[in-house]
């Protein structure tokens, strides 16, 4: 668990999830996240009190936010209502965009029957509106490397949005295309290519601006 927390202070913790592993779960004798940090505060001597105020998919890697106190857990989640508390993601795609940026808007509707969710005609009923903008980072002759921030956030957004696309993440078997699972087994890419690796947000006690950053080398080695 040390190794996975990147800032710990007496507010907040900032925790490396790794892929695989879900934030919060309600499945009895699956691990999860949340369950480890309390763990972790309780041999510490601590209250094993953890506030979730953002979410990563279970495939997905990348940096989250926990407050240490309901005061915090309020702060926070009040940051990320009003869009204070920014992330950006970096996806492996297959193909190449034809532009060096762009914006993805669309309308999702989850069926909770398959936990999956797809793009629809706007005014469906039960669909929600998604948005999202994308950089191009680099790209070789058949993957791009891509720079994602979210306006929203849906369920699978990023994962159904690109594939929608065209551009499907390497490493993501549940929306990917033919190619891109072809792909992924030739890159030997076994997980969804996507992690949170940037996050930016003002303490919610001191009022001090933080940034924490991920290294992107498991994705820049493809290149």
């Amino acid at each position: 668990m040390d190794k996975m927390i990147v800032y710990e202070d007496k507010a907040l913790l900032v925790v490396h999830k790794p892929a695989g592993i879900a934030t919060e779960t309600a499945r009895v004798g699956q691990a999860d996240l949340v369950s480890e940090l309390k763990n972790y505060r309780q041999r510490k001597g601590e209250e094993p009190y953890i506030g979730v105020v953002h979410r990563l998919d279970q495939p997905v890697e990348g940096l989250l936010v926990f407050a240490k106190d309901a005061r915090t857990a309020h702060a926070l989640s009040s940051s990320v209502q009003k869009g204070c508390l920014a992330k950006k993601y970096a996806a492996l795609v297959a193909g190449i965009p034809d532009a060096q940026e762009g914006t993805l808007s669309d309308s999702l509707l989850k069926d909770g029957r398959t936990n999956c969710s797809a793009v629809v005609p706007s005014g469906t009923k039960g669909a929600k509106e998604a948005s999202l903008c994308w950089k191009l980072l680099r790209h070789n002759e058949v993957c791009s490397l891509v720079e994602i921030a979210l306006y929203t956030g849906r369920h699978h957004q990023i994962r159904v949005q690109m594939a929608h696309a065209g551009f499907p993440l390497l490493g993501d078997f549940k929306y990917g295309s033919d190619l891109s699972k072809q792909l992924s087994n030739e890159l030997s890419i076994n997980s969804t290519a996507l992690m949170a690796y940037e996050i930016r947000l003002k303490h919610p006690a001191t009022g001090e601006k933080m940034e924490f950053l991920l290294k992107l080398d498991k994705f820049q080695q493809i290149f």
